[in-house]
């Protein structure tokens, strides 16, 4: 396999797309270095592993030696992507974006290279754009391409408004591209028709189309598994279900180990770097009994905190999360209730009650003042808790009153 070859293996492990392969090939055997670009709005402050899967391809790029161009887009933000959206996303406030701004361009280079990576804000060359040129650039592109949209074609069907900046949005993106000259637009899979907006505004404007690669999308902590199937939410800061590149080596490993078993292989597959050939091994010993699912969940927590905060931090976490529940007799197994929230939080003693571990709210807040109730291994002492929506929790409500509650 020449080496063009193995880079483009190397490219597309994994990828759920992968669109102008040939182009960039050509690239790649004229010994080009390409211009890689990925886009990231800042809605909210903190960085997860859903956007770890796109940045650990983005360090591929680096290490085959190439540019990686981390936009971050204070501007776009303010329009406010549509993908995968069901009603008008609310847009942040200038501060939200200023701080979050700042915020991603900080974190990126926990996993990318400094030196092969620039980074560039795409307010520098859309806010001067005057509305005759926004008008120009609207007019490179139809209302029917953009209807074609699931998102948008859906909520045509269901009589749900679709503002008019919204449908600029695509465009606005994949000027970015003709902006920067990319050689291949990186993003999740929900981003594909913004990726594929950015390929035909390029040929549009006479430049070679960029290649467009799409990653998977991550599910977030209480996804499970239905009839073979995971479902549940996408990894999102909004929903609660994160693990962000902040959070503290305690907070990152429990939240790994709330993760359900059949989950925890999607996190392998995505997030570890461990072979392929090996995380398949762990996986068959895993479904013969012959290894402890809740070990092998403990070697994922291990190489993610030591991959954010080192060994030694990864260690002292590990040892913690054993003198909570190890050490406590935690059962290997116990139900796992899934519990309806009317909003973005549940009552504790409701959730209890939803979850079979109590009758009534009233025995609920009793052992919860009596101190009998712990959550992920620490007493609960307050009867107005609340359980946050997207969250795993493990409750142990009595001596024997153990369940996994998760809070949908």
């Amino acid at each position: 396999m020449s080496q063009v070859d193995e880079a483009l293996a190397l490219i597309a492990n994994n990828a759920v797309e992968f669109i102008g392969a040939e182009g960039l090939r050509k690239k790649l055997e004229s010994g080009a270095k390409l211009r890689v670009k990925a886009g990231f709005d800042p809605t909210r402050p903190d960085l997860h592993l859903g956007h770890w899967v796109l940045l650990r391809k983005l360090r591929q790029f680096q290490e085959l030696g190439h540019e990686v161009i981390f936009i971050v887009g204070d501007f776009t933000a303010q329009i406010g992507d549509p993908s995968g959206r069901n009603a008008t996303r609310p847009v942040p406030s200038e501060e939200e974006i200023r701080e979050g701004a700042k915020s991603y361009a900080e974190q990126a280079f926990r996993v990318l290279d400094p030196q092969a990576t620039r980074v560039v804000y795409n307010s520098e060359w859309l806010a001067p754009m005057g509305f005759a040129q926004v008008i120009r650039l609207a007019g490179k592109y139809t209302l029917a391409r953009l209807m074609e949209r699931e998102d948008f074609r859906t909520r045509w069907a269901n009589h749900v408004p679709i503002a008019l900046h919204e449908l600029l949005y695509p465009l606005v993106q994949g000027y970015d591209s003709v902006h920067l000259k990319a050689d291949i637009e990186l993003g999740g899979s929900d981003q594909l028709f913004n990726l594929l907006v950015g390929r035909e505004l390029m040929k549009e404007f006479g430049l070679s189309p960029q290649a467009v690669l799409t990653t998977p999308i991550l599910e977030g902590l209480s996804a499970r598994e239905e009839g073979g199937v995971l479902v549940g939410d996408k990894m999102s800061k909004s929903l609660g279900n994160h693990v962000a590149f902040n959070d503290s080596p305690s907070e990152q490993w429990g939240k790994i180990m709330s993760i359900a078993d059949p989950v925890m292989w999607r996190y392998f597959t995505l997030l570890s770097r461990r072979p392929a050939s090996e995380i398949a091994e762990w996986k068959a010993a895993a479904q013969s009994g012959s290894a402890n699912p809740r070990d092998l969940k403990m070697a994922l927590a291990e190489e993610i905190v030591t991959f954010f905060h080192g060994a030694e931090a990864a260690q002292a976490a590990r040892e913690a999360w054993n003198a909570q529940f190890s050490r406590k007799e935690v059962p290997a197994e116990m139900p796992e209730c899934h519990v309806q929230s009317e909003g973005e939080t549940l009552w504790v003693p409701k959730a209890l009650v939803l979850a079979g571990l109590v009758p009534s709210s009233t025995e609920a807040r009793r052992r919860i003042e009596q101190g009998s109730v712990e959550v992920d291994g620490e007493r609960l002492s307050d009867p107005k808790a609340t359980f946050e929506r997207g969250r795993r929790y493990v409750v142990r409500a009595g001596k024997r009153a153990w369940a996994t509650i998760l809070v949908d």
